[in-house]
């Protein structure tokens, strides 16, 4: 049987194989013999291919049922070493003859090159041709693995069953805000490249059409990991910057960290501990084509060694300060 195969033998299992003990073996081969590991290899490439054919049949709750039913009755046809299919009432296809079986008909697996179009030629039906838009993701490797999920809907008359596939995409505040390109693994072994918007926010769904399975599309939820600086607030990002008590008497230009790089801010005098500052048009992306703000909030510092030096002008300025700060506290 050259291409219409076992694919219980493919992936090295038994026909009574549960969903979890195929997923398994799947990921296994899928590792051991991936393009990726093995370049230039083409029996290891070859081999590939027959595990990603073998496994969109089982882990298919139909394909795999159609499979096992049409299997059962395969059985040698004997001319020279090729392999028949006997199906119980089925009369055979092309010119309508029987060739003297009246009761079933025989297909030469090595006529299909997969078991869908084995069944479709036997259900009669179509398949629709898809063709992949312009922006469709380029395979790469080195990337990722992401879990995924899918949800499944039936289309009547097409080959496959269409399946819309939710991957975990999880990224960097950083690359959430600028977007660009992102490298993604997905279960079933493809490794794709997409171009990501700027602005994700977690819980995001991103839609890339006609990259799930059988012409469904794949759904990319986003989660933005922590920052240890930044921090959402909606469409503001905010950040706690620490001065030295000098900075927050004097005030005057201290430079900001933000999420475009480091920009000037002008402090103004006498700020204290808990203060927010806004730097306008600093924020997140909204959506709407602009963007929130940056509020800094101030954490006055308090060095614990100082310099001889430093000892000594912090004496002198104890000496001469005027400000009283529990001259009116209510005791």
């Amino acid at each position: 049987m050259q291409n219409f195969r076992n694919y219980y033998q493919i992936l090295g299992l038994s026909r009574d194989a549960s969903i979890d003990e195929i997923k398994k073996a799947y990921r296994r081969l899928a590792r051991q013999f991936h393009p990726d590991v093995n370049p230039g290899d083409k029996d290891a490439e070859d081999k590939f291919k027959a595990i990603n054919e073998a496994y969109d049949i089982l882990s298919d709750v139909d394909k795999r049922s159609q499979y096992d039913q049409f299997t059962r009755f395969w059985k040698p046809k004997g001319i020279k070493g090729k392999t028949g299919l006997r199906v119980p009432g089925f009369k055979g296809w092309g010119d309508g003859k029987n060739n003297g079986d009246s009761a079933e008909g025989k297909a030469d697996f090595a006529d299909y090159s997969d078991f869908n179009k084995f069944v479709d030629q036997l259900l009669g039906r179509r398949r629709e041709m898809r063709t992949a838009p312009l922006n469709t993701p380029r395979v790469t490797s080195s990337d990722p693995w992401v879990s995924s999920t899918s949800k499944v809907t039936y289309t009547p008359g097409s080959r496959e069953v269409r399946k819309d596939i939710e991957a975990r995409l999880t990224l960097p505040l950083e690359k959430a805000y600028t977007g660009g390109t992102e490298r993604i693994r997905l279960e079933d072994g493809r490794s794709l490249e997409v171009d990501m918007p700027g602005g994700m926010v977690s819980g995001q769904r991103i839609r890339l059409r006609n990259l799930g399975v059988g012409g469904g599309d794949l759904y990319l939820k986003i989660t933005v990991s922590p920052h240890p600086f930044f921090k959402l607030e909606r469409s503001d990002v905010c950040c706690q910057l620490p001065l030295t008590p000098a900075e927050a008497v004097l005030g005057g230009e201290i430079e900001v960290p933000t999420l475009d790089g480091w920009v000037k801010m002008k402090l103004p005098g006498g700020v204290f501990s808990g203060q927010r500052l806004r730097l306008a048009g600093k924020g997140y992306p909204t959506g709407k084509g602009d963007r929130g703000d940056q509020l800094v909030e101030i954490a006055i510092a308090i060095p614990q060694d100082i310099s001889p030096q430093e000892r000594e002008l912090y004496e002198k300025l104890r000496q001469v300060e005027t400000f009283k700060p529990r001259q009116d506290l209510s005791v």
